[in-house]
């Protein structure tokens, strides 16, 4: 989607509904430094949503909303779950697949969008739980890095089947008793981001949601990996509150504490050194365009 697509006929301007004018007033796409810091100010960045209160994936997905680079050219691709939920709310073309095919379903769609618009960038993001992207839906996954599938894999891992009841998951963490898991996991959490990284994706990182700063900063460089190396893969710690007996407004104190010194959230991100140098040049062409335009404009 992109703005002139939503724009206003002229003509029928005042008889359309004012949330549809302050959309389209507010929309950020076209604009190549819109960030988390439009939130609050921008419509299209999910009003509203139909998760749980204080459901720390809906803080992720307004993150990962207004982080990609290139929303009107962008396309979602989801899967059964909490994740699905949204996606009839958000302002970017996105599809629904079947559970744990998502990556399947990406490949196909990253492909036939670079030979029917061969001149324009096209981004493709799969956005799913811990379950389609490593129980269940893990060959797919797997399989999308061994063909070197050049989009990006975005897993909100809550560490186990939320939706569901709170079955045991890939991504649990060992011993962790579950409403249905009654005795605890007897495995440690696997560890996907070193799986990823050894399956061939050039970059990737795992973080939890309550820094805005460095969400955005990890989409946008697997994004722009994405699009010159191959795949990518980000991991986000969206604790289940109700699952793991929280109250609405403590998945933040959650998440601070899981990324604390020796918590199994703590930011890392893996790489090649050619990767890091073309990020290091990517983020230094950035800010000299920010720059250039900001004196421009004072």
């Amino acid at each position: 989607m992109s703005k002139e697509k939503i724009a206003l006929c002229e003509d029928l301007a005042d008889v359309m509904p004012p949330e549809y004018q302050e959309l389209v007033a507010t929309a950020t796409f076209g604009n190549e430094d819109r960030s988390w810091k439009d939130i609050g100010s921008s419509k299209e960045l999910i009003e509203q949503h139909s998760l749980c209160a204080g459901c720390p994936e809906s803080i992720a997905f307004r993150f990962i909303m207004s982080s990609i680079p290139n929303p009107e050219d962008s396309v979602f691709v989801g899967s059964t779950g909490c994740t699905s939920l949204v996606f009839p709310q958000v302002g970017i073309h996105n599809i629904h697949s079947l559970f744990g095919n998502q990556n399947a379903v990406a490949s196909g769609l990253q492909r036939a969008l670079a030979v029917r618009f061969p001149d324009r960038v096209k981004d493709v993001f799969v956005l799913a739980g811990d379950g389609a992207t490593v129980d269940i839906g893990l060959d797919m996954t797997m399989q999308s890095w061994f063909r070197q599938e050049k989009f990006t894999t975005i897993c909100f891992d809550n560490e186990l089947y939320a939706n569901t009841g709170g079955q045991e998951s890939g991504l649990m963490q060992k011993g962790f008793v579950a409403k249905m898991a009654p005795v605890g996991k007897k495995f440690e959490k696997v560890k996907l981001p070193e799986i990823a990284f050894e399956a061939g994706c050039h970059y990737v990182a795992i973080l939890t949601v309550s820094k805005p700063n460095r969400v955005e900063q990890a989409i946008r460089r697997a994004t722009y990996v994405a699009r010159e190396f191959g795949p990518t893969y980000i991991q986000l710690y969206t604790p289940c509150i109700l699952e793991i007996g929280k109250q609405s407004m403590e998945g933040l104190d959650e998440m601070k504490d899981s990324e604390s010194i020796g918590g199994r959230f703590v930011m890392r991100e893996l790489m090649t050194d050619e990767v890091k140098a073309f990020i290091k040049e990517k983020e230094a062409e950035d800010k000299a365009r920010r720059k250039k335009a900001k004196a421009v404009t004072a």
